[in-house]
């Protein structure tokens, strides 16, 4: 149990793009996705804990830009940071818009991705 405490140690010195670099490391070592599990298993959760039957709410979303905005550096930050994509990939999406960003992401994530996308003067629609 000590060799997990050290490591989370080390972990918690890391930068966000460590981190980053060294979830997808691990995805491509073991064949797992890091994003899958909580999407699966947080929709069913969400939908009991309200009392509300899972079939009447819609657990994923597709997170859709329709318009830029004046501020396309900011949008350009967030679509990094919600694809992991590098700049140039980043950017097409951007300049290509309206266009899809990310599919098939769990509700509470897919809010808080548009929230950012408004916070960047960017409009978005969640489908």
């Amino acid at each position: 149990m000590a060799d997990i405490k050290n490591l989370v140690e080390e972990i918690k010195k890391l930068t966000i793009v460590e981190v980053s670099e060294l979830v997808k490391a691990l995805e491509e070592e073991f064949g797992v996705s890091a994003a899958a599990p909580v999407a699966v298993a947080a929709a069913p959760v969400a939908g009991a804990a309200a009392g509300a039957p899972a079939a009447e709410e819609k657990s994923e979303f597709n997170i859709f830009l329709k318009d830029v905005g004046a501020n396309k550096i900011a949008v350009i930050k967030v679509v990094r940071e919600i694809t992991g994509l590098g700049l140039s990939e980043a950017k097409a999406i951007v300049d290509g818009a309206p266009k899809m960003v990310k599919e098939n992401v769990a509700a509470a994530q897919a809010k808080e991705f548009e929230a950012k996308f408004k916070e960047a003067g960017a409009v978005v629609e969640l489908k």
